[in-house]
């Protein structure tokens, strides 16, 4: 039975804490090209061929050997090279070829040049600018040679690296398999989404927003459900999300309440290695160990659900996915167009808008009240206002630093 750190971590221990605990999941699949957007790489993968894999032209032009060449002496046209229909015949002395851009460059050219340094004299061409050797010819293997890596174990396979691949030949790819995440709230006061609400009873809205995020992420998503503020209830809910994910998420029942069971139950099911954090919204946050899974609570106030998963959560599941390029956007620098309210004590991650002014600075104002149930803040906003623990209240005109939102939670 694990004990409860009773004091604050700072945003960068809890994630240190984290990260030395978290090892990538190890099991990975063969997938066709087109089905594997989205997915990290399990291993390196090498080209099995040169790019590009003939020398070809850079340019729209003519193909020349140096010794034809005298200076404004026409020399005639012998053929052509196309892109995709290499000239194929004998190229006599004392002439060029009419070649295209990515045309084949035929044995014996030493360079290409543009037609724009080129003036036709009937069936001939005169040349109007000094030629260099190998000038505007792409040579095999310039890009990327046999053998060579292309893309590491860990990368996201994305827009750029997808279609990579494709150009090497390879239709299939080794990855990681998805993380496998199990979900549920806690609380009485929940209802589904659309269903009626009683008095004091409100929509749960935290696992709606979890799960968008999460498939976002490219998890598989394993959803339980709203589990009542039963002991019994709750840990069986435990038991089947540890017997079938990878990593546990709930929302609520993480706090100090005495009907908040979670902790008491993952104490008796697990470990829990810390549960209180020194952040604003996002103090009752919990990560732990069950047998199998790993476990992250949420806050039960929306913001803070949606903001610790933002700052915590995602970076957890980056590493267990095998990513290993992955981070947050870099922070920035921006002076404040509006005053912000803050006490001293826990960083604040404020919810703003930011653009760039006309003077080439960047500025951020609030999207205005920053309770943690107030969720409105988020559909306003492009960027997280970040407020160091020590930190007062910020007047407008003062800089302060901002984190852009990634695509976890921009439209």
């Amino acid at each position: 039975m694990a004990s409860l750190n009773s004091s604050l971590l700072t945003l960068e221990q809890a994630l240190e804490k984290m990260r030395s605990r978290v090892s990538p999941l190890e099991a990975s699949e063969t997938l066709a090209l087109t089905d594997a957007a989205g997915r990290v790489t399990a291993a390196a993968v090498i080209s099995p061929v040169n790019v590009p894999p003939f020398d070809n032209s850079a340019m729209d032009g003519y193909a020349v050997r140096l010794a034809d060449l005298t200076a404004g002496t026409p020399l005639p046209v012998a053929g052509k090279s196309f892109a995709g229909r290499p000239f194929a015949g004998d190229w006599p002395r004392g002439s060029v070829l009419r070649i295209m851009t990515g045309a084949a460059v035929p044995a014996g050219a030493e360079a290409v040049i543009m037609q724009e340094q080129a003036e036709p004299v009937g069936d001939s061409v005169r040349f109007t600018a000094p030629v260099k050797p190998g000038q505007n010819i792409r040579r095999i293997g310039d890009d990327i040679r046999r053998g060579d890596q292309v893309l590491s174990a860990g990368c996201a396979l994305g827009v750029a690296e997808l279609p990579l691949l494709a150009s090497l030949g390879i239709t299939d790819v080794s990855v990681k398999r998805r993380l496998r995440v199990a979900l549920f709230s806690t609380g009485d006061e929940l209802q589904p989404i659309g269903a009626p609400l009683a008095d004091g009873q409100i929509h749960d809205t935290n696992r709606f927003a979890v799960r968008l995020m999460l498939r976002r992420l490219n998890c598989e998503v394993i959803d339980l459900g709203i589990i009542a503020d039963d002991a019994q209830a709750l840990r069986a809910a435990f038991r089947q999300a540890d017997s079938q994910a990878d990593l546990v998420i709930t929302s609520g029942g993480v706090s100090v309440g005495e009907a908040d069971y979670t902790k008491t139950i993952l104490e008796e099911l697990g470990e829990i290695a810390f549960w209180r954090l020194a952040m604003k919204p996002g103090k009752p946050f919990a990560f732990g160990r069950l047998d199998h899974a790993w476990f992250c609570g949420l806050p039960g106030n929306p913001v803070s659900a949606a903001v610790t998963f933002y700052q915590l959560v995602q970076p957890l599941i980056a590493r267990l996915s095998g990513r290993i390029h992955w981070q947050l956007p870099a922070r920035l620098r921006a002076r404040t167009l509006t005053p912000l309210k803050k006490t001293p004590g826990r960083m604040d991650f404020q919810r703003g808008v930011f653009h760039t002014s006309p003077r080439g600075d960047i500025e951020v104002g609030s999207t205005g009240p920053q309770g943690s149930h107030v969720f409105s803040s988020f559909s306003a906003a492009n960027c997280f206002i970040v407020l160091p623990a020590e930190q007062g209240a910020v007047a407008v005109g003062e800089w302060v630093d901002i984190e852009p939102f990634n695509y976890v939670l921009q439209s």
